[in-house]
């Protein structure tokens, strides 16, 4: 079920009873109980229940105050809903806080949800509350769904819903009656199967059905293709479309105008006259990934793919080649969320760029395969990996607040351990010039607070989706050895 986010009027804290506001409908009205969680995961929860009203037991302030101290990101959530309950609550009297605060329609980042227009309720009574003696009532979680059973008793006409990112929590509300959902709003998508893949087949009658107006010409060495048909509604800015066949074409849509497209063929990298860095592409997909990470035209890349789809590969190839080939980039910053596979390694000594290193290892390992394809023996190659070294600049994401990068590749690997806030840090630091490749598996996810659906990657993918400076691809096919792909598919 996709949550909605809030209703009008709720239970009045000083009565009892749910107010009845004027020229307003209470069929389908539902008011949502925030456990502290949601608010700490997402500061704007409370503005995205749309029409539904919002209630705030008096525990949750409780612990939002114990947590609102520290440089964590969670407590600068904390920080930040206390900054909007002020800010609702400033010149408020008694009395309007007991017939609840309107919520402001004007938030903009519900990101097309329709505007808050319900209102925010406090607990301001003791309610009266009844849970088992199994569930000690100190505890803070029991305290909330105490109060949340206290409020399905009192409010007969309003369905009460308890949100909560605690499932234990959810488990113990379903044994009680107590209806519980989780905190759905910062899920992009409902499933992470429907994400875009960036690369579509043409159906097997495509030319029959649009090829009777199409027109053709080249510019320079770029083949470019006019089409008009139905099938080009369905298209996004830079996707990539195929024929499914031996001779059929590859090619990426450049221009939308309703129902009429422009595509332009792709070159093709699959050919070692075309190499980049002495890395030809291996499958259709890397093809499309290489055309879209070469493309001057396009700022925003995100490539997802399994463990040895060449993501990190392909994209330092292509960087390399832009920096140092053609210039068109001073240098290749290539940064990553520090988060360790298993238990952490500690402190680490050294500059920044050294306590880096040790999560840069497929850095370090994607740098031997392309000085491998250098000439000039083991001394070439030992003066060409001192030549990357002072083009490539390893940056931690602990300090990229505050920076701006002018011509610079920028990768970012290990992209899916990233939140949506930090993600967009990252993005806005992009000054002229910059390029910024996101890469990722979604399936590898190591934050432990962050699933598919609410990845920073699955929501860069889904917000840039039809942006003609941006493109996305998702590779499908393992090109690391026989064992990975196995392991890949098996495990």
């Amino acid at each position: 079920m996709k949550q909605r986010s809030v209703h009008e009027g709720g239970p009045d804290a000083a009565s009892g009873e749910t107010p009845r506001v004027k020229g307003r409908s209470r069929a389908g009205r539902r008011l949502f109980v925030l456990d502290t969680n949601v608010l700490m995961h997402d500061p704007t929860s409370i503005f995205r229940f749309e029409e539904h009203d919002v209630y705030l037991p008096m525990v949750v302030l409780e612990e939002l105050d114990a947590h609102k101290t520290g440089l964590s990101e969670a407590a600068r959530n904390v920080r930040q809903v206390s900054r909007f309950l002020d800010d609702m609550m400033r010149d408020a009297s008694k009395e309007q806080i007991d017939r609840g605060l309107q919520l402001p329609s004007g938030y903009s980042g519900n990101h097309g949800k329709r505007p808050s227009t319900g209102r925010l309720f406090f607990q301001t009574r003791q309610l009266q509350t009844s849970l088992p003696d199994s569930l000690p009532s100190h505890s803070g979680d029991n305290a909330i769904l105490a109060q949340t059973l206290a409020l399905q008793n009192e409010q007969r006409d309003v369905r009460v819903i308890l949100v909560s990112k605690d499932i234990n929590l959810r488990i113990k509300a379903a044994v009680l009656g107590v209806h519980a959902e989780d905190y759905y709003s910062d899920k992009t998508l409902e499933d992470s199967d429907v994400l875009y893949s960036g690369i579509g087949p043409l159906p097997t009658d495509f030319w029959d059905r649009h090829g009777k107006d199409m027109r053709s010409w080249k510019e320079s060495d770029r083949t470019f293709y006019e089409i008009t048909g139905p099938a080009v509604r369905e298209w996004q800015p830079n996707q990539g479309v195929y024929e499914d066949s031996a001779q059929g074409i590859e090619g990426i849509v450049r221009k939308l105008d309703g129902d009429k497209a422009t595509i332009e063929l792709t070159r093709d990298y699959r050919n070692e006259r075309h190499s980049v860095w002495g890395v030809t592409a291996r499958n259709r997909e890397q093809n499309f990934a290489l055309n879209l990470l070469m493309d001057p035209e396009i700022d925003f890349v995100t490539v997802l793919g399994p463990a040895g789809t060449g993501k990190t590969l392909l994209a330092l190839a292509a960087g390399l080649t832009q920096t140092l080939e053609t210039n068109r980039f001073v240098e290749i910053i290539m940064t990553r969320v520090t988060i360790p596979l298993g238990e952490d390694i500690g402190f680490l000594p050294g500059t920044e760029e050294e306590k880096m290193e040790p999560w840069m290892g497929a850095l370090m390992d994607n740098l031997e395969v392309l000085t491998g394809t250098q000439e000039g023996g083991n001394w070439g190659r030992a003066a060409t990996n001192d030549l990357l070294r002072n083009r490539i600049k390893i940056r931690s994401l602990n300090f990229m607040r505050g920076r701006t990068f002018l011509n610079r590749f920028l990768i970012l690997d290990e992209a899916q351990n990233l939140t949506p806030k930090q993600m967009k840090a990252l993005i806005t630091r992009a000054g002229p010039g910059t390029k910024l490749a996101c890469l990722g598996n979604i399936a590898q996810i190591d934050t432990p607070y962050l699933t598919e659906m609410t990845s920073g990657l699955t929501y860069a993918v889904n917000r840039f989706r039809g942006w003609p400076h941006s493109g996305h691809i998702t590779l499908v096919r393992g090109e690391r050895s026989r064992l990975a792909d196995f392991a890949s598919d098996s495990l």
